[in-house]
């Protein structure tokens, strides 16, 4: 049986896009986040999401896959690389392999991190943002469960 390989760019996207919908409505965590891999990677030169989950306080109803969207602009900007994969330390994630990172360019890493501040806790005026975010396979769907629901 010849088997045709197959096409990963329809989930590729779905995945981008629900990372970029958690980024905009989890940016402070991700920004944490952040800080928090570069901190860490030019300390102790690699670093993974269980380093990043040990440094950022996620308060509750804030799912910790919004952590998912913090590596992709520091490789998009040349600052890290994956290096390897490693199993997870946390229990509830089952061992499963996390990317392993490495700072490409120690003074963009450092630059970064004075161009981008901590960003501020969220207000009062915010707590829309803090409505659980779920992304799908379904973009709408993971736009619908961004969104809090009206009261009827």
């Amino acid at each position: 049986m010849n088997k045709q390989p197959k096409d990963h760019t329809e989930g590729e996207s779905l995945k981008a896009d629900a990372i970029d919908l958690l980024a905009e409505r989890r940016a402070v965590f991700v920004r944490r986040g952040q800080r928090a891999l570069l901190t860490a990677l030019l300390v102790t030169d690699i670093a993974a999401a269980d380093d990043v989950r040990d440094l950022v306080n996620l308060p509750p109803g804030i799912d910790p896959v919004c952590l998912g969207a913090v590596p992709g602009p520091l490789v998009g900007a040349g600052i890290i690389r994956r290096v390897g994969y490693a199993p997870t330390c946390r229990p509830t994630a089952h061992a499963r392999p996390l990317s392993v990172w490495a700072v490409v360019d120690r003074d963009a890493a450092m630059q970064w991190l004075a161009d981008h501040p901590d960003l501020p806790d969220l207000g009062d005026d915010d707590q829309s943002l803090l409505f659980p975010v779920h992304p799908t396979n379904d973009t709408g769907a993971a736009v619908a469960a961004a969104t809090p629901a009206m009261e009827e």
